[in-house]
């Protein structure tokens, strides 16, 4: 499988497996295992992860899998991310919901983090969130703490406008790697707000979270859904494509700035099916007519 290299001394895979949802599996440790080697067999050897998925608990989940078999640690890119505070039966001190990007808590979320995943080191820490107390120069200082004692590799960040993003590059040795951002055929926000262009500006690929919008596009009524699935539909067929959801990856891996997709799904055949979109080139009108479809006009 393609990959894409984000720095010197890391890259992901084309397709990224996210575990957000790992807990809604059902999954035994050994299973997970398993799972981890079938998306290996498939090209597929980057994770993502945050401390805060399943409630606290997926990190440890997937640690303890990688503990069964330790030498799929060296097979495998994880990216993490931190800085939200829940609410949580397993968080008892947090009183209410909140941003935390101080120094003290990037480094205790990554000690903590390591320990979960039965590692000494992290592929890519993101921050979760922008938060309006960020002071940068603190989180500064939690990455190059980080960095130089070998415990994660390079940093990004994660839902941050173009303004945010630069704000936090200018404190920085070392550009952050990634914007981890809302992106699919529904959900232009970042096309029109300037995010996508901010990182082909600085030469790094977004990753592209809930890259089918949430599974709508198979069972809304809406009526910007609704024009989204006639067109993929049309272009299923045009394409030879297996599924529409393909279309909707495909539309992503077209682009430019060499979008990541997540796929979140704990089956393998939707792993799969992403994998297969790799192989499918839209042209450019095609490329477009999804654009208006979402839009509902024909571009400016």
């Amino acid at each position: 499988m393609e990959r894409i290299q984000l720095a010197e001394d890391v890259s992901l895979s084309r397709i990224v497996h996210g575990m957000w949802r790992l807990n809604d599996w059902g999954y035994s440790k050994e299973e997970v295992v398993e799972f981890i080697e079938q998306c290996l067999d498939l090209g597929v050897t980057s994770f993502d992860h945050a401390d805060i998925y399943g409630n606290y608990t997926v990190e440890e989940q997937f640690g303890q899998a990688l503990e069964l078999k330790p030498s799929l640690r060296d097979k495998i890119e994880i990216v993490t991310k931190c800085g939200i505070k829940l609410i949580s039966s397993n968080r008892p001190d947090h009183n209410i919901k909140y941003y935390d990007t101080s120094k003290e808590h990037i480094v205790q979320s990554v000690e903590r983090s390591l320990e979960n995943f039965r590692t000494d080191y992290i592929d890519i820490l993101l921050i979760h969130r922008p938060d309006p107390m960020m002071d940068p120069s603190e989180v500064a200082e939690a990455f190059t703490r980080l960095k130089e004692q070998g415990k994660v590799k390079r940093f990004g960040v994660s839902n941050f406008a173009p303004s945010q993003v630069k704000l936090l590059n200018s404190y920085l040795d070392e550009p952050l790697v990634t914007n981890q951002i809302e992106i699919s055929a529904t959900h232009l926000e970042h096309f029109d707000k300037g995010t996508i262009e901010q990182c082909q500006m600085d030469r790094i690929s977004p990753m592209a979270w809930s890259p089918l919008g949430g599974g709508s596009i198979f069972t809304s009524t809406d009526d910007k859904v609704k024009r989204v699935r006639n067109v993929l539909e049309k272009i299923q067929g045009e394409t030879g494509a297996e599924s529409m959801d393909q279309i909707l990856y495909a539309w992503l891996l077209n682009h430019p700035s060499k979008i990541i997709p997540i796929v979140g799904s704990g089956k393998l055949e939707r792993v799969n099916s992403a994998v297969s979109s790799l192989n499918i080139t839209l042209s450019k009108e095609q490329w477009f007519e999804i654009l208006e479809a979402s839009k509902g006009k024909e571009v400016d």
